[in-house]
């Protein structure tokens, strides 16, 4: 055996015991680009139409195996990330993700809005599997309920808050990319997907919570008056699950200029915003972080009346 050979077999090992492993745990695994995580399996225009395209293409999803021998010969031929396919895994995985660069400081994760949404719920943070994604949002596990096929989501529970299970998969532990490691936060028991988050990934969503009542403004100049019930009003009407608490964010930075020029005090604000808030069907807690953040970065940043 060749030194390159035993060098490239040093790199690939801890990707492959990383695949290895969660075969073991019944996990369906795909082999992702290296240091990446898009499937590195050929597509539909590039199928040679043998092995398992013998009959006709399949889908990553559908090649997606737990055979210890295809994973090994999977793995040997490179440095591959390990892919999960959550829908044969029969797994549901809750992605929390932190707010991008560009986007205004102070907005809240994935992490804290999911809080807020146990908190709504009368729940506590379910102890389940958790890993640690390159950027530093999380993966939460959880069985698939039985004779339900729940698809993947983006923002449908709130913002920063995806979900894997048919038709979507996650970046496993071991694997490597230019933003840093997928690593293990709790290496518990993967448990069943909570009752109540079930219901909101399968009960139509997106009616207010309360019917909208404007908090009176006063101690306020005209224009600022007329700018908060405007902006209130605004938030109220943003049911839609995945933009309510945007709206509610940048209504909030709109108006904390005149907050920072002295036309309206903060208090007035928070109270209009946070029953607008809660009447878009957002929780206390969740109207809470988010309010006291825009404003914060609102004040931070407001420019000079003379400026505007």
């Amino acid at each position: 055996m060749t030194q390159r050979t035993l060098i490239r077999r040093a790199v690939h090992r801890p990707l492959l015991d990383a695949a290895l492993q969660a075969a073991q745990r019944g996990w369906y695994v795909i082999p992702l680009r290296p240091g990446d995580k898009p499937p590195a399996l050929h597509g539909e225009t590039q199928c040679p139409g043998t092995g398992d395209c013998a009959g006709g293409h399949r889908k990553w999803e559908q090649r997606a195996t737990t055979d210890p021998d295809r994973i090994r010969q999977a793995w040997g031929a490179g440095p591959f990330n390990v892919g999960i396919a959550t829908g044969p895994s029969g797994l549901v995985v809750v992605d929390l993700d932190l707010p991008k660069p560009k986007e205004p400081k102070g907005t809240p994760s994935g992490v804290t809005t999911f809080k807020a949404l146990c908190e709504r719920a009368g729940q506590a943070v379910p102890t389940t599997y958790r890993t640690r994604t390159a950027r530093g949002g999380q993966h939460l596990y959880f069985t698939a309920p039985a004779g339900v096929r729940l698809g993947s989501t983006a923002g449908t529970l709130a913002p920063k808050i995806d979900t894997r299970a048919w038709g979507g998969q996650v970046v496993a532990p071991g694997s490597i990319t230019p933003a840093g490691p997928y690593t293990v936060l709790c290496d518990a028991p993967v448990t069943k997907l909570p009752e109540w988050l079930q219901t909101a990934l399968t009960v139509p969503r997106g009616l207010p919570a309360a019917p909208f009542r404007p908090v009176p403004v006063r101690n306020a100049t005209r224009c600022a008056a007329v700018a908060l019930e405007r902006e209130a009003a605004a938030v109220a009407a943003r049911t839609a699950i995945g933009s309510r608490n945007r709206e509610l964010l940048d209504s909030v930075i709109r108006i904390g200029r005149f907050v920072a020029w002295r036309d309206i005090d903060r208090t007035t604000v928070e109270a209009a915003f946070q029953v607008a808030g809660e009447a878009a069907g957002l929780t206390a807690a969740e109207c809470r972080t988010t309010i006291t953040s825009a404003l914060n970065y609102s004040l931070r940043t407001a420019r000079p009346r003379e400026a505007v």
